[in-house]
């Protein structure tokens, strides 16, 4: 028996949000579930909101009205937090997608997770790191899309050098923890277990680095060693000293 679909709110903040980019956004959140809730929060009598109106109907988004009560404030975020803790304590939603730029809903994220529904976080690359983190799994708008080249595995975004790779110590300290912990006693992990271990740990998705898969990004840091028995893809560290070799 299929397993049922699972059933996301998409909750916008406009004024901190790419129109140009929902269709790709909602292609994403569709790999996850339905989006049967689509709601776009802020003052729609603002010029600047003309880009979202456009796409608000050809996408089936409600816009939520908002007015500015007081210079300065966004009351967009406030109404968009009551309708979201309106939606958990409902209590008939699988997850929600967030899409925002503003850290301000760090907090909301952190309490949904507490309720053990998870968010899909989407936002500029600007994204301040606390909302970034605090997401299941956030995702750059810029790694959406279309403009992908060979040379970055199908992503959308320009692929971090093994440099600049290396260079992050929190991405190699939350990969080798995950390669630990998924491992075997020959110390080879199975490259799924690998990524829910990621998971797991923290907000993560391979396409902010420019990668289209977890693969590709662990062997383009060249620290762990990749090797493919039949349909499975093993990694491990590569042992101390030998720097640019792989076995087999």
């Amino acid at each position: 028996m299929a397993e049922p679909e699972k059933r996301i709110a998409l909750l916008i903040d406009a004024d901190n949000a790419p129109a140009s980019k929902i269709d790709v956004v909602l292609a994403e959140v569709a790999r996850y579930g339905a989006a049967n809730v689509r709601r776009a929060y802020g003052n729609w009598k603002s010029p600047a909101m003309k880009g979202w109106e456009a796409v608000l109907h050809e996408y089936a988004i409600r816009p939520i009205q908002q007015f500015a009560y007081s210079k300065g404030k966004n009351a967009s975020d406030m109404a968009m937090v009551i309708d979201a803790m309106d939606l958990l304590y409902a209590g008939r939603l699988d997850a929600f997608a967030i899409v925002s730029s503003d850290a301000d809903f760090t907090p909301l994220v952190m309490r949904i997770l507490t309720e053990g529904v998870k968010v899909y976080g989407f936002g500029a690359r600007q994204t301040p790191e606390p909302f970034v983190n605090a997401c299941s799994k956030f995702t750059y708008v810029e790694a959406l899309g279309q403009g992908a080249t060979a040379d970055n595995g199908g992503s959308a975004t320009r692929a971090m050098s093994a440099k600049e790779l290396r260079g992050d110590t929190r991405l190699l300290q939350m990969l080798r923890s995950a390669v630990d912990s998924a491992s075997e006693d020959d110390g080879w992990a199975h490259l799924g277990a690998v990524g829910s271990q990621v998971g797991n740990q923290a907000s993560f998705d391979p396409r902010n680095y420019g990668y289209r898969k977890l693969s590709d990004l662990i062997e383009a840091i060249g620290l762990f060693e990749v090797k493919r028995q039949n349909q499975a893809v093993l990694v491990r560290d590569k042992p101390k000293g030998k720097p640019g070799t792989r076995r087999d």
